[in-house]
This record gives C-alpha cells, structure tokens and sequence, in this order.
C-alpha cells in the first residue's frame, strides 16, 4: 500500500514516461534476443504502437487508434520476430476504460471487436487478441471504480467533518448562550440584593441594629454565593481543570428565597424526580424572577410558589410591585428597566423553559396588583438542537 501511494504521488507525465519506455523495452526484446539481422522497417510499427502513449491521459481514445492501426504493419512488412503480446495496445485498452466517457468507450469496443473481422486473421489469433482485450478493458473498469470509490469516500468524509464542525460550532454556541445566561441571572441576583440590603442598612442600624446585622449577614452571604458561582464556572472555561462542584439546583431554592427579605416559599403536590438540567432550569427562573423583583418591582412581597404535577413541575413567582404597563409590557422583559442589560429579564426565563422543553407566561398578578412569571417545566427534557 505504501508502494502503491508513492507512484501514485508521482507527476503524471514521469509516470508515463516510464510507462513508455518500458513498454517500447518489451516490444524490443524479441529483436535483441535473437542472432539475426531484422529489416529496420519494422522498428517503425513498434515505434508507432508504443511512443503514443506519452499523450495517453489526453488522447486516450486516439492513442488506442494510432496503437491499433499501428500494429497490423508489422506484418504487412513480415520477416521479423514474433511479438508474444502488443503491450502498448493493452495499456491504450486500459487507459480508453479508466478513463474515457462511456460514448468513447463503446466506439472503442465497437472498433475492437469488428476491426479484426476485416483482417485475414485465424479464429485462434482472433481469440486471443478478443481475451487480451477484455483482460485490459475489465483491468481500466476496476481501475476507474475503484477510484471513484474512494472520490465518493473522501467527499462523505469531507461532508462529516463539515457536518462535525458546525454540530461542534452549534454546540459552542449553546454554551456560550447558557454561560452568559447563568452570569447574567448570579450577577444580578447578587448584586440586586446586596444593593437592596445595603441601602436598608443605615436605617436599621439606627432604628434596629439586630435587623442590621441580618442585613450585612444577607450581603456577605449573597457575595460568597455569587463569587463561588462564578469560581465555578469559570473554571470550566480554563484549560486547566476547575471547580466540580455541582450547578445550584432544587435544594438550594429555599437559601435562594431566603436572600431575599419580602419573599415566601411554598410548595405543594409530591416532589418527583427531574433532570439535572430541569433542576438547574428551575433555580435560574426563580433567581431571574426574584431580582427582577428587587430592581424593578418595588413589590412588598413576593410569593415562590412550586407546584409539584405528574410529570411537570410548575414554578410561579408573583409579587405585589408594579404590574405592567399601560400597553400590557412590563419593564422586566429587557424592553424597559432592564434595556441596558441586553434584554436578559423575562426574554431569558423564556429561552431557559424552552430550552427544558417547558413553557413561561408572564401577566397581572391575579389580585390585580403586581406581577406574576409562570413556568412549567417537564420531567423529560426536550432535546434542543
């Protein structure tokens, strides 16, 4: 195989070079071995059925031709050595098979089989110039399957790795989308209750100091959160490995609700077991939906509610704050308070149930008064692609 690669990275021309001079060696031989003189005549015939096929990757079919009308000269012009077999013609043969159109090939069948019938030859020697013929033709045929074959072969391997690379691309792409998704809802969480925090402080310390540790307390808490979050997933962007630990999921929800002084959890119906990417799903709607409480709400309290159903779970957040606007909007779905933010507020709540193969809805709370996010998340995960 490897002697095999080595001539067929070899220039085509050299190739056949070395072709012709070979084949005009073997029509030669017979002159040389034996010890008479032969007429110089019939080194034209040889001559002509032989140095042709320097052009034979351009003119194949004329070049079997020129081999073919070549070789009955030789003897027309008699008195000279038996040639066993015209080598030349068997490689014109081959070269019209491996690489001519089917409409020149079948002219060269056509003129190879009847030929021969005009000339006064026996029905042995027609035989035997039928069989070299069909051994040459079915040596090209192999020859040009076999390399449209491995054309075919390369193509598909070439159309998979595409095919690979943009599956990978989409892939990064998703996690890219995810990461910055994830960022956005610590980020923001983080930093909305620690600014809420901090402003009640002054007022507590003066009015009641205990209140004021708990606030300093939720502020460092929700720092060392928010740093250990993004520790983590940062580490998965290193090429050294980072932080195992395991994404925030349901059993953390009630430290999450807790941040937060206005809000409640409750919970009803069975706990079933969810997906991983469920469970994460779930604690990234709530933390979304809390600090949109806490920048944009002004809400009193908020109620997180979990629904535990059959096969779903069902997640409502609902506060007393500013409902929507007049139009219907509401300023957390990145049109209006969180414009600056790139648009992440409800438009990610929304992309993150897809991605679950859940729902989200947003509206009036049912008072009312205030503002309510709704996501029903599935116990089976769709497949994104």
């Amino acid at each position: 195989m490897a002697l095999l690669a080595r001539l067929r990275a070899l220039p085509p021309a050299l190739v056949d070079l070395v072709l012709t001079v070979g084949v005009l060696a073997a029509q030669l031989a017979p002159f040389v071995s034996a010890v008479r003189a032969w007429p110089s005549a019939l080194l034209v015939p040889v001559l002509a059925a032989s140095v042709p096929l320097l052009l034979r990757r351009r003119f194949p079919l004329t070049v079997m031709f020129a081999v073919t009308i070549a070789i009955p000269f030789y003897d027309v012009i008699g008195d000279g050595p038996n040639q066993p077999l015209w080598y030349g013609w068997m490689v014109a043969i081959y070269t019209v098979a491996c690489r001519s159109p089917r409409p020149h090939r079948l002219t060269a069948i056509v003129v190879t089989a009847a030929g021969p019938l005009f000339l006064p030859l026996s029905m042995d020697i027609y035989v035997r110039w039928m069989a070299t013929w069909l051994a040459a033709y079915a040596l090209g045929r192999v020859a040009a399957l076999s390399r449209q074959q491995a054309l075919a072969l390369r193509e598909r391997a070439m159309r998979l790795e595409r095919e690979r690379e943009l599956a990978a691309e989409r892939a990064a792409q998703r996690e890219r989308a995810r990461i910055a998704r994830d960022m956005h809802d610590i980020l923001a969480h983080a930093v909305s209750v620690m600014v809420v925090q901090a402003e009640a402080g002054p007022l507590a310390v003066r009015a009641r100091p205990e209140r004021a540790e708990a606030a300093f307390e939720a502020i460092a808490a929700s720092g060392r959160d928010a740093m250990g979050q993004l520790r983590r997933m940062l580490g998965l962007l290193k090429e050294t490995q980072g932080s195992l630990d395991p994404q925030p999921t349901l059993d953390r929800i009630p430290v999450l609700v807790g941040r937060v002084p206005q809000a409640s959890l409750t919970e009803t119906g069975t706990p079933i077991e969810l997906p991983h990417d469920v469970e994460v799903g779930a604690y990234r709607v709530i933390q979304e939906s809390l600090t949109n409480v806490v920048k944009h709400a002004g809400a009193r309290s908020a109620r997180v509610h979990l629904a535990w159903e059959k096969d779903a779970l069902r997640v409502t957040v609902t506060d007393d704050g500013r409902g929507p606007d007049r139009d219907g909007r509401d300023g957390r779905d990145g049109r209006g308070g969180e414009s600056g933010e790139g648009g992440q507020g409800l438009i990610g709540i929304r992309e993150r149930a897809a991605a679950c193969g859940g729902t989200a809805s947003f509206g009036p709370a049912p008072s009312g008064r205030g503002f309510q996010v709704s996501v029903r998340l599935p116990v089976r995960a769709r497949e994104v692609t």
